[in-house]
């Protein structure tokens, strides 16, 4: 005879609680939701409501963590935090890294945040500054590892070869590219962006 034990009155067992992501995922996940807007709709229609709703998160949330819409936009535009990972690397291995990074982002994350400067359409101030942050804190970032008088452009140039093949991968989602182990793409392309790293003798 089967025994069905009641838990004793006013003791309710507990439901179930959904998985609860730690700051950081949160942060994250209301960034890529306001990089997602921002990329269809200009900054004046986007609200703090609809940020949330993206991320599964609730307004108040957002707050807390960037203090209000200025400030979280103003993360959204800036590349600073994405080019210390893309450059976190030895000049000499620097162009294997930064291609490394960006299929990485691609396979696992499903995207790479310095790709959205090819993609966001963005007109105007904000627009303005997106492309200004990108010049600055990326080509500009390099260029000054680079040194040289030719290093801006040597920067621009190795940044534009990583750009074409994450649109390819990442945006055009090419086949072969994409049939294709990383670390074999690593070992073929890493040596096109590192011929603009690596000065001429």
């Amino acid at each position: 005879m089967t025994t069905v034990t009641t838990p004793p009155p006013g003791l309710v067992a507990p439901a179930t609680a959904p998985p609860r992501r730690d700051a950081e995922e949160t942060k994250a996940a209301i960034l890529r939701a306001a990089r997602y807007l921002l990329a269809r709709r200009t900054h004046a229609d986007i609200t703090l409501k609809a940020v949330a709703e993206r991320a599964g998160v609730s307004a108040p949330l957002i707050l807390k963590y960037f203090g209000n819409k200025d400030a979280l936009f103003a993360r959204v535009i800036s590349f600073e935090s994405d080019a210390d990972d893309l450059l976190d690397a030895p000049l000499e291995d620097l162009g294997r890294h930064m291609v490394r990074h960006l299929l990485i982002g691609q396979t696992e994350r499903g995207a790479d945040p310095v790709l959205r400067i090819v993609f966001a359409p963005l007109q105007g101030e904000q627009g303005d500054i997106l492309r200004a942050n990108f010049r600055t804190q990326v080509s500009g970032r390099l260029a000054e590892r680079l040194g040289g008088p030719d290093a801006g452009l040597r920067a621009e140039l190795a940044v534009s070869a990583l750009l074409g093949l994450g649109v390819m991968y990442g945006i055009a989602r090419g086949t072969s590219l994409r049939a294709t182990p990383v670390e074999d793409i690593v070992d073929r392309y890493g040596p096109t962006v590192q011929a603009h790293i690596t000065r001429p003798v």
